[in-house]
């Protein structure tokens, strides 16, 4: 199978796949977050309020993880060359200091934003696939896809500089097909937010659902990137991404050991109820 990016001209206005599955991503994932609130009573505008936080800090943090990892500062100013766990950092800590900002408890946020993180992740892959990135190596199975515009294209050259080995002899201008490992995180991870949201009434502390996400979302990247094309592999087949999703493992075992007792209902809170408004008065 052959595909190639998904490109929307409007005018002198170029919208590619993967711009608009990030915006479809974040309206979305605040969609989620507006739905939690209001089943709980509490103040729907938060929503917005972590939605544009997040893209702030996402944006910004996912390219300089990037320009760190490539040692290009150029890309600074490029319009592509964005890394997901720079942007998970980077959105965590506006959020969170948004939510210091409103007097909102950091555990509380991160539990509301834990499955809809999930859900974001699993749209923005579909961007990944709709521009032809961040895909597999070379694959025969059934459903292995040819990029022969991707980003960069999967010919033979590319992906031996990815380190993929090849045959001598090799034509390094052929293109091969290989795992599609942005539909691969798109259905493990609308599974996780199936999963997530299915538990908002969970009963243990507060915090306890997104000490799921990190342990869930971890361990899916973890594997997947076993079957992705990379040329950032530290020992072995082992890659940089993977020494993150580690990292991630144990702290949400550890956040899931410290808050797995049941706790009955938790206090919400008082800075995201919504005020009274008192009776109106005549003018005098």
């Amino acid at each position: 199978m052959t595909v190639y990016p998904f490109v929307l001209h409007l005018g002198p206005v170029e919208l590619t796949g993967y711009g608009l599955m990030m915006m479809v991503a974040f309206l979305m994932a605040g969609w989620a977050i507006q739905l939690d609130l209001r089943q709980r009573g509490l103040d729907e505008d938060y929503a917005a309020d972590i939605i544009i936080a997040g893209v702030i800090g996402g944006l910004v943090g996912a390219k300089l993880w990037y320009v760190l990892l490539t040692r290009d500062p150029d890309a600074l100013f490029r319009r592509g060359g964005f890394v997901w766990y720079g942007g998970f950092l980077g959105a965590v800590a506006a959020i969170l200091s948004n939510g210091w900002r409103r007097h909102v408890p950091a555990r509380f946020t991160m539990e509301i934003c834990a499955a809809p993180l999930s859900l974001g992740y699993a749209l923005g892959r579909v961007g990944c696939f709709l521009v032809n990135d961040d895909y597999g190596i070379p694959s025969s199975v059934p459903w292995a896809m040819k990029f022969p515009n991707g980003l960069p294209p999967t010919t033979v050259d590319n992906l031996q500089r990815m380190g993929v080995h090849f045959p001598l002899g090799t034509d390094p201008a052929q293109v091969v097909a290989v795992h599609p490992t942005e539909i691969y995180e798109t259905v493990a991870m609308f599974l996780v937010f199936w999963w997530l949201w299915r538990r908002r009434d969970h009963g243990h502390a507060t915090g306890w659902l997104f000490a799921c996400y990190l342990l869930a979302g971890g361990l899916e990247r973890f594997l997947v990137e076993f079957v992705r094309a990379k040329d950032d592999r530290l020992l072995g087949s082992f890659t940089l991404a993977q020494a993150t999703s580690v990292m991630l493992m144990i702290a949400g075992a550890v956040l899931l050991y410290v808050w797995r007792k049941p706790a009955g209902p938790q206090p919400l809170p008082e800075s995201l109820r919504p005020k009274e408004i008192g009776p109106l008065r005549a003018p005098a």
